[in-house]
């Protein structure tokens, strides 16, 4: 059966000569797998450029209950992007993203507050104007809720000395005998974070040291959480573009 849907695009890859498998987070169906054909001809130009990472793409596919492979018949872009195809910085980030929703979404379903979600933060990103480098910061904390391993969220007085401890996903005012945890600074900012979504993201100004140290935090966090969650190959990148 034929159906229309909203889509995320998360990773493509070549198949045969001139065909691409795509990987799409959708609204309807959760994640699939589309084989595209022809759309590495020199007449699909534009249909390639909608399979870039992150990519808002409405979709019509044929869907089959319990198969691997699904057949799409047409793409085209639901919100062109402003800004991330034309910015380095943008652009590195949104790979980044790309990897960890890759790495973390599996569900073959649909779930519409993930969805939502997913959705809106690919919009924030491509519209923010200030302190974007910070985005990637606030998406680990964030994201982590809708995978099922939420941090905490009370809030915590600034004037306390607190810990996150990142095998318990909470704050703590004694430091954790073990070594997985956040000191106070780290762990504070990641406490506004938690109460603020991503309104006030061009507002907080992040050090590049302090992101950095946020950064491999919140990976040690998900390699601890989510299962199989290894090393990213775009962490390297941000870090350079963002110290």
């Amino acid at each position: 059966m034929l159906h229309t849907t909203k889509g995320i695009v998360i990773h493509q890859f070549k198949y045969g000569e001139k065909s691409v498998i795509a990987k799409i987070y959708t609204e309807k169906f959760g994640l699939q797998s589309y084989i595209i054909n022809g759309v590495r001809s020199k007449k699909s130009t534009n249909k390639f450029a909608y399979l870039q990472p992150l990519s808002l793409v409405e979709i019509n596919a044929y869907h089959k209950e319990n198969k691997g492979l699904q057949h799409l018949k047409s793409i085209k872009l639901d919100v062109p992007f402003q800004y991330i195809p034309f910015d380095v910085y943008k652009g590195s980030i949104a790979f980044f993203v790309a990897e960890v929703i890759y790495k973390t979404i599996k569900e073959e379903e649909a779930n519409s507050a993930l969805f939502n979600f997913l959705y809106n933060s690919v919009q924030v990103l491509d519209t923010t104007t200030k302190n974007h480098a910070n985005f990637h910061v606030y998406f680990l904390t964030l994201f982590a809720k809708y995978l099922g391993f939420p941090p905490q969220s009370t809030a915590v007085e600034t004037t306390k000395t607190v810990y996150f401890d990142l095998q318990e996903g909470m704050f703590c005012l004694i430091k954790p005998f073990h070594q997985a945890y956040l000191e106070t600074e780290a762990s504070l900012v990641l406490s506004t974070i938690l109460q603020t979504h991503y309104y006030e993201i061009e507002t907080k100004i992040i050090s590049g040291k302090l992101r950095t140290t946020l950064l491999q935090g919140l990976l040690d966090y998900y390699k601890i959480h989510a299962v199989n969650f290894d090393t990213l190959k775009t962490k390297e990148v941000l870090e350079e573009l963002f110290v």
